[in-house]
C-alpha cells in the first residue's frame, strides 16, 4: 500500500472540504491517487444521499437572475434541511450559480435536466456534481424543487434571506438603466406586498363576485338606497383591488402612485408575475 502522507491528505481536504479522516480513507482506497480519491469520495457521498433521501427539506433558498438587455430571467428554489445551511455562503453561491445557468444556458424543462448541465461558474463540472460535492461537505439533503425561466425582458428580486423572490416580465421601453431599475422595483414590491394577481382581470371572478356581495350587503345594512349602492360598490371595489392586485397597489417606495403608474411612467408594461415563497 502506498504511503499516505499528511500533505496529501491535507491537499485532498483543501480540494473537497471533507474531514481529514475521510480524505485519508479515500487515498488509502485509491492507492494515493488524488483524482481517483475525489471520485471515490463523490460516489460514497451519493450512496449516503440515497440513504437519507427521505429526510424533510423544510427550508432552503430562492435565487433570481435577470438580464434585461439579453431578454431573459430565471428563478429557482433549492430546498435543504436547516436554516444555517440555507444561509451559508457556499449554499448561496450554489443557488445563484443554478439560477444564472438556467437563465444564460440552453434552458431546462425539469430540475433534473438542469442539474445535468455544466455550471457557468465551474464549466468543468455539472450542477449535479456540484450538488453532490456540497452534500459531502454539509451532510444535508438538497432538493432542486422548482425552476422557472422567462425568455423575455425581466426584472427580479430576492429577499435577503432567500425565503421570498419574484420575477416580473416587462415589455415596452426596456433599454437603459431606468427600465432595469423600475423592473427590479416592481419585483421588489411584489415580494414585499404579496399581491394575489397581476391585474384586475387576473383575479378569480368568484373572489370578485363574493367581495361585491359582501360590500353590497354592508351598504344595505348602512341604510343606503338601492339606486346608489351600485356606484358605491364600484368605489369600494377600487380599495379592494388596491390591496390585492399588483398594478393597483400603491408603490411601496412612493404610495402617491400605483405600481401600474410607476411602470407606465417608465414606458413599461408588466406582462407576467412569478411570486414565490419557500415551500409555497
Amino acid at each position: 500500500m502506498a504511503e499516505i502522507t499528511a500533505a496529501a491528505v491535507m491537499a485532498l481536504r483543501d480540494k473537497t472540504g471533507l474531514p481529514m479522516m475521510e480524505c485519508k480513507k479515500a487515498l488509502q482506497a485509491c492507492g494515493g491517487n488524488t483524482d481517483e480519491a475525489v471520485d471515490w469520495l463523490r460516489k460514497q457521498g451519493v450512496k449516503t444521499q440515497a440513504m437519507r433521501a427521505d429526510r424533510e427539506t423544510s427550508t432552503g433558498r430562492l435565487a433570481v437572475y435577470t438580464d434585461l438587455a439579453k431578454g431573459v430571467g430565471a428563478m429557482i428554489e433549492m430546498k435543504c434541511e436547516s436554516a444555517p445551511v440555507a444561509g451559508s455562503p457556499d449554499f448561496k453561491d450554489f443557488v445563484n450559480d443554478i439560477a444564472k445557468t438556467l437563465a444564460l444556458g440552453p434552458g431546462a424543462k425539469t430540475p433534473d435536466d438542469l442539474l445535468a448541465q455544466k455550471s457557468l461558474a465551474h464549466p468543468d463540472r455539472t450542477l449535479g456534481e456540484l450538488k453532490d460535492d456540497l452534500f459531502n461537505r454539509m451532510r444535508e439533503v438538497f432538493e432542486l424543487s422548482r425552476i422557472c425561466r422567462i425568455d423575455a425582458p425581466c426584472g427580479g428580486y430576492a429577499h435577503h434571506d432567500g425565503s421570498k423572490a419574484a420575477l416580473v416580465e416587462v415589455a415596452g421601453n426596456t433599454t437603459g438603466a431606468t427600465a432595469a431599475e423600475v423592473a427590479k422595483d416592481v419585483a421588489m414590491h411584489a415580494v414585499a406586498m404579496a399581491p394575489q394577481a397581476l391585474s384586475k382581470e387576473d383575479l378569480d371572478p368568484e373572489v370578485v363576485a363574493k367581495e361585491r356581495e359582501i360590500l353590497s350587503d354592508a351598504a344595505r345594512k348602512e341604510g343606503k338606497p338601492e339606486n346608489i349602492i351600485a356606484k358605491m360598490i364600484e368605489g369600494r371595489l377600487r380599495n379592494f383591488f388596491s390591496q390585492c392586485v399588483l398594478l393597483e397597489q400603491p408603490f411601496v417606495k412612493d404610495d402617491k402612485q400605483t405600481v401600474g403608474q410607476l411602470a407606465t411612467a417608465a414606458g413599461l408594461q408588466v406582462k407576467r408575475l412569478e411570486n414565490w415563497r419557500i415551500g409555497g
